[in-house]
């Protein structure tokens, strides 16, 4: 297949879902868990769901690097953006993201320059054209968009720009994958791997889920036919009693992932010796800063952050939604308190939230259910 409208064709996806069926042991119940929030957006958007057995249970993983920054981190990056002379550039779905007290765009509208960029090329572009001021950016994404900041920062260094700096954000997705599997509240039979990130890691990272833990696990592309493609391959997996990285992306993904990617990380970034996630508590060496190399661009060591780890509102669940222990529906204040337009919790605000794609895709089919 050579075209979207191809990935997409619904005859098709039927034959796999038949195919799903099939490869499915009487009696037995699948978990499966999509990691990336990308992957939960096709599921619901495209209504994979429906097409699957009641027999296989899509879960939903800590791969939406959004949902995962805690509330200290964004309150570190207010704290930021109020101070004078400072013009602090995010990613659009960073503004709404709930702190302790208020969230980015609120401290835009209390006056802040607080700045929406596409890429953190846009924050340096900034920098150079305001001398006079301080221009952060804040980083965040798993593997996915860490090179892009790993090379903005390099070519800031090239050229000088000593008024640009990093708030880095930026996870890694193993460890994630490694607490989880450890945990003793959720058994899982397999993983939808997460695409995006594969094209830069490769599928080299996640062998140690097949060897240590005895799960299958298939990269998977976005398309419909992908996903199920892949669920397809996990059953398979599980009937003929193997345990193995298999690769469905192979279009986009190669096995050693993106190796001059993967330079550029290493010579930017180093891994903290731990750091906080959302609904996940402090994970070792989960997540990135700067390197000895770029102290200089560190916004964490050039400005006062106040560091407070801050505890999520009792009423959010992202955490258990994170973990894959609820669905977003299960939470109490899904669809009520907590809506898009006022969200309590992270998974609610980022496109690529659990909780935010099934209030745009779901919500509507579980009503009708309910009725």
């Amino acid at each position: 297949m050579k075209f979207v409208d191809e990935f997409r064709d619904a005859q098709l996806g039927r034959v796999v879902a038949g195919q799903i069926l099939a490869a499915a042991d009487p009696g037995r119940h699948y978990k499966v868990m999509e990691v990336c929030g990308g992957h939960t957006h096709s599921i619901y958007k495209y209504g994979i769901d429906d097409l699957l057995p009641e027999a296989v249970e899509l879960v939903h993983g800590p791969g939406c690097p959004v949902c995962v920054i805690p509330m200290g981190r964004v309150d570190d990056g207010i704290a930021v953006a109020r101070q004078e002379g400072v013009i602090f550039t995010c990613f659009g779905d960073m503004l709404r993201v709930p702190g302790s007290e208020l969230t980015l765009l609120d401290a835009k509208a209390q006056g802040a320059d607080v700045r929406m960029v596409y890429s953190p090329l846009d924050a340096l572009r900034l920098a150079r054209s305001n001398p006079r001021r301080e221009v952060v950016f804040f980083a965040i994404g798993f593997e996915t968009t860490a090179p892009s900041t790993a090379l903005t920062l390099k070519r800031a260094k090239a050229e000088g720009v000593l008024n640009f700096s990093c708030i880095c954000n930026h996870v890694t997705i193993v460890p994630p994958l490694r607490a989880l599997l450890e945990s003793p509240d959720l058994r899982l039979d397999g993983f939808i791997g997460p695409g995006h990130v594969c094209t830069v890691v490769g599928a080299r990272p996640f062998e140690f889920i097949p060897v240590d833990y005895a799960r299958p696990l298939v990269i998977s592309g976005f398309e419909p036919l992908d996903i199920l493609h892949s669920i397809l391959m996990i059953l398979r997996q599980l009937q003929e009693g193997r345990c193995e990285v298999e690769n469905q992306y192979t279009r986009v993904v190669p096995r050693e992932g993106n190796l001059r990617a993967l330079e550029v990380m290493a010579e930017v970034f180093e891994l903290r010796p731990h750091f906080e996630w959302r609904g996940l508590g402090f994970i070792s060496q989960s997540a990135l800063k700067l390197s000895a190399a770029y102290r200089d661009f560190d916004a964490e060591l050039r400005f006062a952050l106040p560091g407070v780890r801050v505890a999520d509102p009792k009423a959010c669940q992202c955490g258990e939604v994170l973990k894959g222990v609820i669905k977003p529906w299960e939470c109490k204040v899904f669809g009520t308190a907590c809506t898009p337009d006022h969200a309590i919790g992270t998974c609610m605000v980022s496109p690529e939230g659990a909780c935010a794609a099934y209030y745009n895709y779901g919500r509507f089919a579980r009503e009708k259910e309910a009725v």
